[in-house]
């Protein structure tokens, strides 16, 4: 029997909400559609300002920003249910990321913190909504991420071959799945992804993010700043481990420049060259028998980072494009499934991957209370 569910996730770069709809039958998870909804402007204005490590703010404005980004996540679910013209009592469940504003699991009263009100999502949805997935496993004692690693075993795992998955959002993580189904899965962050780069070009040429690495290819590498950098605790501290963007940030990338005058587009050669890089070096001592990486995120849009890593993995690199899963689609799906593992009662959690005591069910579960009127289909056809 066929269950759908929904997926919704907006990651670190602030720019939209991905929303993808699957549907599960006999444990094989299909794509049925996918739509992605950029955000307005102003409101990515006011998130990166929200986000930001030092963000003093009023609770009004992050409340009247918790009920915006509900708002807008239940557009996307309602777009993507009008694209796949399936109406919304055909709809199991949402499973919805949020935004995340501050993940510190590592001080002394760990959190990690998403916005986007699930109340709101399932009332202008009329589809139950399960949402604030990762506070039950820092309740556990677990990093609460990365959580992604249980979805790319159900659909990366291959008998014959060790294999690493690598998600390069703002943060970058890696998912060691062995060829033998019992083994272990070992996941963790990394380090940075796309998010100091990201931050580097927004200041220095005004642009969002590096079209296919071009600029810091124009760049030269300097090697001496990367030795600098990488003595940084995080990366070598075993895991499990995560971070996010309030680690990663440009105060901490200016604590190394008194000793460097660089030319700004060698500073975003030698931040591509550290993702690459810290990626790599994870992956030789966490996981040496790998024999294919596949990378999904946005940073597989990086011509330049792809490869920067190639040249420095020791063995083939491609994009989950050719396993089945287009690489910008993988981290909604995986949340759909997150909501199916929820609904079903089932942990969604990998505790050797997070650090967590258990394997616990993940999230709150937000009930619908009726059916949302279904929404005209959209011109043209599926997806």
């Amino acid at each position: 029997m066929s269950e759908l569910y929904i997926g919704l996730m907006s990651g670190t770069s602030l720019d939209g909400i991905d929303a993808a709809l699957i549907d599960v039958k006999d444990n094989k998870i299909n794509l049925l559609s996918f739509d992605y909804l950029p955000l307005p402007n102003d409101i990515q204005q006011t998130l990166q300002r929200l986000s930001k490590p030092d963000a003093l703010i009023s609770l009004k404005e992050y409340g009247a920003m918790d009920t915006q980004l509900g708002i807008l996540f239940a557009e996307a679910a309602n777009k993507v249910l009008a694209k796949a013209h399936i109406p919304a009592e055909s709809v199991q469940a949402i499973g919805s990321h949020g935004l995340t504003v501050y993940h510190a699991p590592g001080i002394k009263l760990p959190f990690s913190l998403q916005i986007g009100d699930p109340n709101i999502i399932a009332e202008l949805t009329g589809i139950t909504t399960v949402a604030d997935f990762r506070r039950r496993d820092i309740a556990v004692k677990g990093q609460g991420a990365p959580l992604v690693p249980a979805f790319h075993q159900a659909v990366f795992q291959h008998p014959d071959e060790h294999r690493c998955i690598v998600n390069i959002g703002g943060i970058a993580n890696i998912t060691v799945l062995s060829c033998n189904p019992s083994a272990a899965v070992i996941g963790f962050d990394t380090g940075p992804g796309n998010t100091l780069m990201d931050l580097w070009i927004k200041l220095q040429r005004n642009l969002a993010y590096d079209k296919n690495g071009a600029w810091a290819k124009s760049g030269h590498i300097n090697h001496d700043l990367i030795t600098l950098l990488k003595q940084d605790g995080y990366f070598n501290t075993a895991p499990p481990k995560s971070t996010g963007k309030e680690y990663f940030s440009l105060p901490w990338l200016y604590q190394y420049f008194d000793a460097f005058s660089c030319k700004a587009e060698d500073v975003q050669a030698s931040l591509c060259f550290l993702t690459a890089i810290t990626i790599c070096d994870a992956i030789k001592k966490h996981a040496p028998t790998t024999e294919r990486i596949l990378i999904c995120g946005g940073g597989s849009h990086n011509a330049y980072l792809m490869e920067l890593i190639q040249q420095n993995s020791g063995c083939p690199v491609e994009s989950t494009e050719h396993y089945g899963l287009h690489p910008d689609h993988v981290e909604a799906m995986a949340f759909a499934w997150l909501a199916r593992q929820t609904m079903n009662k089932l942990p969604g959690n990998v505790k050797e991957v997070t650090g967590a005591n258990n394997s616990v069910i993940l999230g709150g579960i937000y009930q619908a209370t009726k059916k949302a009127a279904s929404l005209p289909p959209e011109k043209g056809g599926n997806n």
